[in-house]
């Protein structure tokens, strides 16, 4: 029983012990709300607090911040990949365009001077564009993607923008076959634009060069001087342009002169070509002009008796009787 009044005892004591603290707390609540109202010094206390704990504050918070940072400048990254990726797939395919539209306004612009070449010398002409080339040292042609089918012939004259390329030597059905003025077996009879010299410029086997051996030591001929072709053999129409001189120097004997001359067509680099056809000529003599006599205002008054309408021949038919 001493045992039991003890622990009741004790339970009391504490329950004492808790109800004065809660009142003491009370009685401090309630004078704080009192001394807040009437002095507002609370505020002060907070503000002052605040101040103090905003750098725990702050430095609690750092790690959630930069984790949204970091997540938000990882977001940006691959928007801004993902942008640049689409910018760079739209400029390649602006900058392929506009390359396309480049190389159709030069080839529309070869082909103008193209036929306005031939208009100009009363040629007639078919487009036709290079499908391949040969340029080995001993072989210099090119193949065309006209062939007999679309009436190409050998023999034509094939010329591009600048000047004359070669001539057809071998025709298939839907290709041609040219030889290009530099091949070694090709002769292109030229003139000298300045002096009228005449010459044969022959293939040389390169790429840019064609030689005129040969030439008589005083020949008036320069560097510089254009060759045009000169229509000599039938094998190429007159007046186109053919070549450059670029040197010129004596021969080992001294009695003639050898110059090389650059072709004035871009053999190497010309896409689309002309083949050239002369527009179509009457062919045959004249036709015999009949005997008349001389105009009858020449011819005075018949004398009685005479016919003037009769010819010369019935006249002197006439007589003979």
């Amino acid at each position: 029983m001493a045992l039991s009044r003890d622990g009741s005892a004790s339970l009391f004591a504490a329950s004492a012990g808790g109800t004065l603290r809660l009142a003491g707390y009370l009685l401090l609540a309630v004078a704080l709300m009192m001394l807040d109202h009437h002095d507002d010094w609370l505020p002060r206390v907070r503000s002052a607090t605040a101040l103090a704990v905003e750098p725990a504050w702050r430095l609690a918070g750092a790690p959630a911040r930069w984790l949204g940072d970091i997540r938000e400048n990882l977001a940006a990254q691959s928007s801004l990949r993902s942008e640049n990726r689409k910018l760079r797939d739209a400029l390649l395919l602006a900058n392929v365009r506009i390359a396309r539209m480049q190389a159709l306004v030069r080839q529309n612009d070869q082909l103008k001077r193209l036929l306005d070449a031939a208009d100009s010398l009363r040629m007639q002409g078919q487009l036709a564009r290079v499908i391949d080339i040969d340029l080995d040292p001993y072989r210099r042609r090119l193949v065309l993607n006209r062939g007999a089918r679309q009436g190409v012939q050998v023999g034509q004259a094939v010329v591009d923008a600048h000047g004359v390329m070669g001539q057809v030597i071998e025709v298939l059905p839907n290709t041609a076959v040219v030889l290009l003025v530099t091949d070694p077996s090709s002769a292109l009879p030229v003139i000298d634009a300045r002096s009228g010299v005449r010459a044969v410029a022959y293939g040389s086997g390169s790429g840019d060069l064609l030689n005129l051996p040969d030439l008589p030591i005083n020949a008036d001929i320069k560097v510089g001087d254009s060759l045009l072709t000169s229509g000599l053999g039938g094998r190429f129409p007159a007046g186109f342009p053919a070549a450059t001189i670029v040197t010129i120097m004596a021969d080992r004997s001294g009695n003639y002169l050898r110059a090389a001359a650059r072709p004035a067509a871009r053999l190497d680099r010309s896409d689309q070509v002309l083949l050239l056809r002369d527009l179509a000529e009457p062919m045959g003599p004249p036709a015999p002009v009949i005997d008349a006599g001389p105009p009858s205002s020449l011819i005075g008054p018949a004398p009685a008796g005479v016919d003037n309408t009769s010819t010369p021949q019935a006249t002197r038919n006439g007589a003979r009787r």
